[in-house]
């Protein structure tokens, strides 16, 4: 019974945020209005690099196809203790090219450091960092930097798209990525963006140095300064006009290892800056979007909770139990189960509410797609496994933060 309340509970929840996101799509749209500046402002584009060879240099060459004057960019590629031939693969291209591009080599102090480093090194007027296994599409700077007509914006994000799809995990994941931009272009809306991405997001300078930079012992420092901006009251701007895309993690244990970081850090962040937590001075983004970062962390818990006993401990404990009284006599086991099934044996509230919330789910697909300007026709099965079980997989995650947590293990980025 107890249980029942806790889904139940998740359900009216999720229906709740869905809708209420809806309710903002309906207010504020998802269209954009099309900017531009005269001016070419220096830029400095940053690329953090630790054990990248494979990757490394593709980054670096879709920087130079950006569509900007090449005297208007800075690249410096900051080569964060790798220990294999990231640096010396990087410093033979850079001779083979006629740009801007300098190599730091620095012993591994982790990537907010390494950022601040390159801070400091930088002349750009705006500061970019794009993660070593990303790729830049070549209009992003003349769509991006019109954005920052405004003196309160600090950073303006492009979309991110998984770049390739060649196994089932990335398939789920790009849909993944698609609906969380959409729904990051809807808190935008609302001035409650709290994560600026490694790939390509683009921040005003004079403001990473006036609030102190990244910090530098923290397992998400784009997150962190994406909170710290906002406890600053400046803006931070999702926009859908360009893109870029990233390779992510190809099967479940390196998408467990990522996002076992990702979220121990979002939790250990929440804590770092609990004094926004329902606080009437930061708007929106302290009364509701944080706890509802927190909210869903704590039904990501429950939700793992619940489908670990009631569908693996409970049921293979009873029917090791039954199996005893019979001989482990399956053919039996299954025949019973059989000839006792009844429809209305089945919890029709609980599958109401689950329908409910996957109805909402899949309005806030489409949506996601059309304004990414992604075919959802070509994604079908994806998009099926990715709302019957991806929820599940990232609730195992959540689940596995939650104890790394509470026995205190706590990786180095």
């Amino acid at each position: 019974m107890a249980f029942d309340v806790i889904i139940w509970t998740i359900y009216l929840v999720s229906l709740y945020y869905g809708v209420f996101w809806f309710l903002v799509y309906l207010d504020h749209g998802a269209e954009e209005e099309k900017k531009s500046r005269k001016d070419f402002p220096l830029v400095t584009i940053a690329i953090p690099a630790h054990n990248e060879v494979k990757t490394v240099i593709a980054t670096i060459k879709s920087v130079l196809d950006l569509d900007y004057p090449k005297d208007k960019l800075e690249v410096l590629v900051v080569n964060n203790g790798s220990k294999d031939n990231t640096s010396q693969i990087t410093n033979d291209f850079i001779k083979t090219v006629n740009y801007n591009i300098r190599l730091i080599d620095l012993p591994n102090p982790g990537k907010g450091a390494a950022m601040n480093y390159a801070i400091k090194q930088a002349k750009g007027e705006f500061f970019v960092t794009l993660d070593a296994d990303s790729y830049v599409k070549s209009d992003a700077l003349k769509v991006i930097l019109p954005y920052f007509d405004n003196d309160e914006v600090a950073s303006v994000l492009p979309i991110i798209k998984v770049r390739q799809k060649n196994s089932l995990m990335r398939k789920m994941q790009s849909v993944e990525y698609l609906l969380n931009f959409f729904y990051k272009k809807l808190i935008s809306c609302l001035d409650c963006v709290h994560v600026t991405p490694g790939p390509f997001s683009v921040y005003r300078k004079s403001i990473l140095t006036k609030i102190g930079g990244f910090d530098e012992n923290n397992l998400t420092e784009d997150q962190e300064i994406a909170i710290r901006l906002q406890k600053y009251n400046y803006k931070i701007l999702q926009i859908l006009g360009t893109e870029v895309t990233t390779d992510a993690p190809k099967n479940y244990i390196s998408f467990y290892k990522q996002r076992n970081r990702w979220y121990k850090g979002s939790l250990l962040n929440l804590w770092k800056h609990r004094d926004l937590m329902f606080n009437k001075k930061y708007g929106e983004f302290g009364m509701f979007h944080l706890p509802a970062v927190l909210t869903v962390a704590t039904i990501a818990i429950i939700y793992s909770t619940y489908i670990l006993y009631n569908y693996a401990i409970k049921p293979i404990s009873n029917y090791l139990y039954d199996m005893s009284f019979i001989n482990f006599n399956v053919s039996f086991i299954i025949s019973e189960a059989v000839e006792k099934f009844s429809f209305l044996d089945l919890n029709y509230m609980t599958m109401f509410f689950g329908l409910s919330v996957m109805f909402v789910s899949l309005i806030a697909i489409r949506l996601a797609f059309k304004y990414t300007n992604e075919k959802l026709s070509s994604t079908l099965f994806a998009t099926s496994l990715y709302l019957i079980l991806y929820p599940t997989l990232l609730s195992i995650t959540w689940l596995g933060v939650a104890f790394d947590l509470l026995r205190g293990k706590k990786q180095r980025w």
